[in-house]
């Protein structure tokens, strides 16, 4: 049957090409079906009308931006936006306005607790709203409240002071398990915007309603992140697991990330979180040397920073009963 229906069909399309080459149209239906597949001046000009007019004006000439590349040679802008909790990282790294980090890691690497510090440390002149999927927003504000005091065993007094001060710059988005991405989104655009949030963290991916393998849909959640980063000059922390290797005894790399590629391509920085589990198994079995003890607890990789210049490590100690990580191990700390 289909072949008698193939076969009818190109010899009407034989007999349509010799008609039209004695000067005659071609049967109504076969123009039809050509008209279709011709883009005439007509459709051209319908685009054009339909397309977005604000799009045709961010065409713009190179002399446009002379202010801006002047600013830019003439100021630290690789320094400006909010820089990290420790300052030897304040002239490498900086959290600026309009970009997305991903934080990545192996599971309980302590990515939470180290984003916890320092969103903690940017709560001093900015909003922020947390988004942990992973664990209640108590056990999210329990473990701020112990690293802003610095010890384990706060006050109820201490609490609600601790409490006070943040109800007007720190919110939570009250919601365990998965949600869907668009959800998110709609989130985000309501803590910038209602709000007038500065950082917002989506702990983490996985929870985010795309499957595993679903790298499209990985792919079209960050781009629309960063989208949304861009047009409301928040910063967005996307949290992410990294793939298991042989074992944990060595830092993951950006190409770890687990899900598509092109996740790290659209994000502005990756950070990775490793924590050194060979360290701490010398520890337990006392067979730990001076060197080993010597070693950071933590670090804090680099993998791309887009709108600055440094990639690279830094070390940090953990203080266990405060949940804080330090610049050395000798740091002291006053309470908060």
């Amino acid at each position: 049957m289909l072949n008698e229906r193939l076969a009818a069909f190109d010899e009407s399309a034989q007999k349509s090409d010799a008609i039209n080459m004695q000067g005659l149209q071609y049967p109504p239906t076969l123009q039809s079906q050509i008209n279709r597949l011709i883009i005439s001046e007509h459709d051209l000009d319908g685009y054009m009308i339909e397309r977005d007019a604000s799009e045709h004006s961010n065409v713009k000439p190179a002399n446009v931006f002379l202010d801006d590349l002047i600013t830019f040679f003439n100021s630290d802008t690789v320094y400006t936006g909010a820089g990290l909790p420790w300052s030897k990282t304040h002239e490498q790294f900086r959290l600026r306005p309009s970009e997305v980090t991903l934080w990545a890691g192996f599971n309980g690497s302590g990515k939470s607790l180290v984003l916890g510090q320092i969103m903690l440390h940017l709560l001093k002149d900015q909003k922020i709203c947390i988004a942990s999927l992973e664990m209640k927003p108590v056990t999210t504000l329990a473990r701020m409240c112990r690293q802003a005091l610095g010890a384990n065993n706060p006050t109820d007094d201490y609490i609600k002071r601790f409490c006070v001060r943040g109800c007007e710059k720190l919110w939570l988005y009250n919601q365990l398990g998965t949600v869907n991405s668009e959800r998110i989104i709609s989130v985000i655009h309501y803590a910038t915007e209602k709000l007038g949030v500065q950082h917002f963290v989506v702990d983490s991916l996985m929870k985010c309603g795309i499957a595993d393998d679903d790298y499209t849909g990985q792919k079209n959640f960050v781009d629309k992140l960063c989208a949304v980063a861009k047009d409301t000059g928040c910063h967005i922390h996307l949290v992410a697991h990294s793939r298991k290797g042989a074992d944990e005894l060595s830092p993951p790399g950006k190409m770890d990330v687990k899900g598509s590629g092109s996740i790290t391509d659209q994000v502005d920085n990756v950070m990775t979180v490793w924590r050194n589990k060979r360290k701490e198994q010398a520890v337990a079995s006392n067979k730990a040397d001076d060197k080993t003890l010597s070693e950071p607890d933590t670090l804090i990789i680099c993998d791309k920073q887009r709108n600055g210049e440094w990639e690279g490590k830094v070390g940090l100690w953990f203080h266990q009963s405060s949940m804080r990580f330090l610049e050395n191990k000798s740091q002291n700390f006053a309470l908060s």
